[in-house]
């Protein structure tokens, strides 16, 4: 088979058309956000969060009398934003460490969508789509959402650029300037809950935290500025989805498991190479 051929037999379907329009939205928009979750040190709220949305998964999987559709996004978005709230008020005064706060929305959060898993007959199938990712899936309406989501994600960080960046890199300077430092960091915490939830059917709630900082911290690596972390990390991100969606295809694996392998070896690709060449400077 030529290259054009291998490149093309997959596209011939339309359900995979959908799918790799879907990784570009969700790749693209997940190293974007991953940006400011790596140079925050946020990597652990992030997998907290993705955990979070599963009882609004769950409940409106419930609701929909075991229908999985468009109505998933809505329930998973209500329990992400509650839990980024939740988290941010916890941690407002620092009676309470904001890792503490994760750890005890993530964990209650992820009870109760077990909880409400348990009182379903029939589940398995769909939300195991939902907990590892089912990019095969993904409807026309679907996408629409992820479109909707990852335009109001992008549309947020163009206006609040300078704000996320002072909050990110010099606190005291945006506290100096009596920015709305608490505002920002529950945009911030909502911004991610809206990725999470725009991405969860690409790669599932398991794994979305490799969407999320994988190729951010791939991107870190090679680069110091923001702006240019974020261009190349976003590059990264559909890159690094559109490879693995293809790897997936042709190796029969779960796409969203090759997605993550295919990330974190273009992380360990770039690790390895820096590393080489740090040594290679100190020898010389």
């Amino acid at each position: 088979m030529d290259i054009a051929g291998f490149l093309s037999e997959p596209l011939g379907y339309a359900f995979i058309q959908r799918g790799m329009l879907a990784l570009v939205l969700v790749g693209g928009v997940s190293a974007l956000v991953g940006c400011f979750v790596v140079v925050r040190g946020m990597s652990f709220f992030g997998d907290a969060l993705a955990h979070s949305i599963l009882p609004g998964v769950a409940l409106s999987y419930s609701l929909s009398g075991g229908y999985v559709a468009s109505n998933l996004f809505l329930g998973g978005l209500g329990a992400g934003v509650v839990s980024a709230v939740v988290i941010a008020w916890l941690a407002r005064n620092q009676e309470l460490k904001e890792d503490s706060a994760i750890a005890i929305v993530f964990v209650t959060m992820f009870a109760l969508g077990i909880a409400i898993i348990g009182t379903q007959s029939s589940y398995a199938v769909d939300l195991t789509h939902i907990l590892f990712g089912s990019i095969n899936g993904i409807g026309q309406d679907d996408l629409i959402n992820m479109t909707a989501m990852a335009a109001i994600v992008l549309l947020v960080i163009l206006l609040f650029y300078k704000e996320f960046l002072l909050v990110s890199f010099d606190l005291s300077l945006a506290h100096s300037l009596k920015l709305p430092v608490q505002h920002l960091n529950i945009l911030l915490l909502v911004l991610i809950a809206v990725t999470i939830v725009a991405s969860m059917q690409a790669v599932g709630i398991a794994l979305m935290l490799a969407l999320l900082t994988t190729p951010a911290a791939t991107a870190r690596l090679l680069v110091n500025r923001l702006h240019h972390m974020i261009l190349i990390a976003i590059l990264i991100g559909i890159v690094g989805g559109v490879v693995g969606f293809y790897a997936s295809y042709y190796l029969d694996i779960p796409s969203g498991a090759c997605i993550v392998l295919t990330l974190s070896a273009l992380f360990g690709l770039v690790y390895a190479l820096k590393s080489g060449f740090s040594l290679l400077q100190e020898r010389g």
